[in-house]
């Protein structure tokens, strides 16, 4: 007797099992408990298993089996959403879901306008977006779970295929009593002696550091912070100054305080912003349509934090 089951409950199933509760998969999904619940029953009467292990303290849990069956489940869902990819490959339709990966350093301020202004063009396809550092860009880009990426061409692999859109040259931030904060640009060597708060993140804390490297001045490292928004907070409450190639669009730190941006002047290597993927000879259609969207959106200047404006 053939098995009766949805690519619905599939993917209750499939939250749930990543989830670790009925509850939590009910928030991500926008679907009832209930409804949730009754299809994992379904699932295990149809399966005859036991899919997951209920503790009152720690939510559900998947058994042996379980694990198994979520493992081929998530490959059954991937050849579903192939096969819509593939009936708008042959209508010639953009739809379907699209995994975008953006360098954490800039995805809060580049990502999110992009995508909606996708999606309000293109309707039938769902962006998922996921925030990165580098490494993780290359990883997740090799095993499939990405479709493309915005990253910066820091050390790119040969086996990835990069796309440039925009030069970014790079600036200094400082906070506003800092007392290079009035200059009108500054060089390495008017830095030397100031503390300086790193942006240290895979490959690009490196980048940074190749431009005193090269000066032969070794800086005075007094934080270091993966996070843009720490970063930023640490400089406006005097830290120390950082330096950066994407800016947000205002001159606050997230704790309010007031933020400087000085061009770094002389042999600096810009930075270049681009879209990162997979060499592939067969592109989707949508995929094709988003990277002629953010080129687009770079050459029409709509795309924030590119220019570095003169300071309020």
């Amino acid at each position: 007797m053939p098995f009766r089951y949805t690519l619905r409950q599939l993917e209750y199933f499939v939250a749930v099992g990543k989830a670790g509760s009925i509850a939590a998969a009910s928030d991500k999904l926008n679907v009832s408990s209930p409804s949730i619940s009754a299809a994992i029953t379904q699932l295990e009467v149809e399966f005859g298993v036991t899919l997951f292990v209920r503790e009152h303290a720690r939510g559900l849990s998947l058994t042996k089996a379980g694990h198994k069956i979520m493992e081929r489940t998530e490959f059954v869902l991937r050849e579903a959403e192939l096969l819509a990819t593939l009936a708008g490959e042959i209508t010639g339709k953009v739809q379907g879901i699209l995994s975008v990966g953006c360098l954490v350093t800039f995805a809060q301020i580049v990502l999110p306008g992009l995508r909606r202004e996708f999606e309000d063009s293109y309707p039938n396809v769902h962006i998922e977006q996921r925030e990165l550092n580098q490494a993780d860009i290359f990883s997740q880009l090799r095993r499939a779970e990405l479709d493309i990426a915005l990253t910066y061409d820091l050390d790119i692999p040969t086996d990835l295929e990069f796309q440039p859109l925009h030069a970014l040259p790079p600036y200094v931030v400082l906070g506003e009593d800092h007392p290079l904060a009035k200059q009108v640009e500054l060089t390495i060597p008017d830095l030397q002696d100031s503390p300086m708060v790193l942006l240290d993140l895979p490959f690009s804390g490196e980048y940074f550091l190749s431009f005193f490297r090269e000066a032969n001045i070794k800086p005075n490292i007094a934080e270091r912070t993966a996070d843009m928004s720490v970063m930023r907070s640490l400089v406006a409450n005097g830290f120390g100054f950082s330096i950066a190639n994407i800016r947000p669009l205002n001159s606050l730190s997230p704790d309010g305080k007031k933020l400087v941006f000085v061009p770094l002047a002389g042999e600096v290597r810009p930075m270049r912003l681009g879209l990162l993927r997979a060499r592939a000879e067969n592109e989707t259609n949508t995929l094709k349509t988003f990277v002629d969207h953010c080129a687009h959106a770079v050459k029409s200047g709509t795309l924030p934090g590119l220019c570095i404006p003169e300071n309020e």
